[in-house]
């Protein structure tokens, strides 16, 4: 039982976050490659299976932007019959690290990685949805799109262009009304806008297809999980456990800085999010994760308790199951430039220029991670961001210093101090080697705090070529 005054709050936030996924729930699909009725499947499960579950209270689950750019490469690789296996494998995987209580560890990816990977999301979805404006075709690939935006404006229905290019206008105007869009969200006032503009003047548009709920739903068959033997396979699974869990928590994180109630627990929370997936898996639907603004909104319209997202996916479940032929005045352009709006708010300009002014370097991980998303995939421009970012570490940390003191006759006293790694060695050698070969040496080490193998090794040699001995060994050498 809801306590006296929660419930109409929590009703009213529901009615909200309803208004606010339903769009986005059809775009995604629609961008992913699949029926539209998958989205809201998703919407659904995510409402009703991970909102019921601890975690996080506020926070809402649903179909995002964020996985589109995999999910629709996953569909042409494997097919849409492969879907459902894959999304469940990773609900799976998703289950395992939450009871290894591994969900903490995401908090401690790069944050620059993490906003490389969303520049990179955003700019292959604004590339692709670019092309749907105009219902035109795009070719298969990040730097296809990209290069293939030269020759497109030959190529688009300026009618489709037209209904596309008012919905992102809409959709700029009505978020800046802070009161109107309090009371209805920006994408659904754009979108039902477009759609009644089409309907009234029967502009010859692409609308979205709708085969039916029941149809859409596809449950995996034996020969499907035979795919999972696949690399590719695996390593799509892999993808969409690990990006899914890192926007679900990373948005967790978010969202706990919007309220002051209970905070999230990031291991059931990665277990709620494995459960829907595994669910969304049976059903042959997308993959969900917490979506940041259906989050946001849900926090903005008072919600209190978790009473409002279960709610939100009882009114998808209604009205696709009531009303779908309405999503069948829906034009694809404009769905488009919801997409393509929500593809330009994933690049963190904002914190780029805060990144460049306090942490240059960490600018160049964000950069080679878009980049190399935009060139590759989803998955390895992540690795890649990752690998990019453990190194800088490791050269950020990997500080030496050669201080060198004249005791006369005594000779030279030579104190190396802070971390001597192989990624500082040629600089630590060519310091003593420049020391006079006339004067005895006299090497200590104890200001070392960490000396890796190599360079003890080298360490070792150098003092033996002189016939030195080590004055002092590091307290941490390995």
């Amino acid at each position: 039982m809801l306590r006296r005054g929660v419930g109409k709050a929590d009703l009213f936030a529901s009615l909200v976050v309803f208004l606010v996924a339903l769009p986005l729930c059809v775009g995604v699909a629609i961008a992913s490659g699949v029926p539209a009725e998958l989205g809201l499947i998703t919407g659904m499960v995510g409402g009703l299976v991970a909102g019921v579950l601890p975690g996080s209270s506020l926070q809402v689950s649903g179909p995002a932007a964020g996985l589109t750019v995999l999910v629709y490469e996953a569909v042409q690789r494997y097919g849409p019959q492969a879907l459902g296996v894959l999304v469940l494998a990773a609900g799976l995987v998703q289950l395992g690290l939450g009871a290894l209580r591994l969900g903490r560890w995401f908090r401690a990816v790069s944050v620059a990685v993490v906003h490389g990977m969303l520049a990179g999301i955003g700019l292959v979805l604004v590339a692709g949805q670019v092309y749907a404006l105009g219902d035109a075709a795009a070719p298969a690939g990040g730097l296809a799109k990209l290069g293939g935006l030269v020759s497109l404006p030959g190529k688009v229905d300026p009618v489709a262009l037209s209904v596309g290019g008012a919905t992102m206008v809409v959709l700029l105007l009505w978020g800046r009304w802070r009161r109107g869009a309090r009371l209805v969200p920006a994408p659904l006032v754009a979108v039902a806008l477009a759609a009644g503009v089409t309907w009234v003047f029967d502009l010859d548009v692409r609308r979205v297809q709708v085969q039916g709920l029941l149809d859409a739903v596809r449950l995996p068959e034996p020969s499907d999980f035979g795919r999972l033997t696949e690399v590719g396979v695996i390593g799509t699974v892999v993808a969409f456990a690990l990006i899914a869990s890192a926007e679900s928590l990373f948005s967790a994180a978010a969202v706990d800085r919007l309220h002051d109630g209970r905070r999230t627990d990031y291991d059931r929370e990665l277990m709620a999010q494995g459960a829907g997936n595994a669910v969304c898996g049976v059903l042959g639907a997308l993959p969900m994760t917490a979506v940041i603004v259906r989050s946001a909104s849900n926090v903005q319209a008072g919600a209190r308790t978790k009473a409002s997202r279960v709610l939100h996916g009882v009114w998808l479940l209604l009205f696709a199951a009531v009303v779908p032929g309405v999503l069948e005045v829906i034009p694809v352009a404009a769905l488009a430039g919801l997409l393509v709006y929500a593809g330009c708010k994933l690049v963190p300009v904002r914190e780029m220029r805060k990144l460049w002014h306090e942490h240059r370097g960490e600018v160049v991980v964000l950069g080679v991670t878009a980049v190399a998303i935009v060139v590759g995939n989803l998955f390895e421009g992540v690795l890649i961001g990752l690998a990019l970012a453990v190194a800088k570490t490791a050269w950020e940390i990997s500080h030496v210093h050669v201080e060198t003191e004249d005791r006369g006759e005594a000779g030279l006293v030579v104190r190396v101090l802070g971390h001597a790694t192989f990624l500082r060695l040629p600089k630590l050698l060519d310091a003593l080697d420049a020391l006079p070969h006339d004067r005895e040496v006299r090497l200590e080490l104890g200001g070392l705090r960490h000396v890796d193998h190599a360079c003890a090794a080298a360490l070792e040699g150098w003092a033996a070529a002189r016939g030195q001995a080590l004055a002092a060994t590091s307290s941490s050498t390995s």
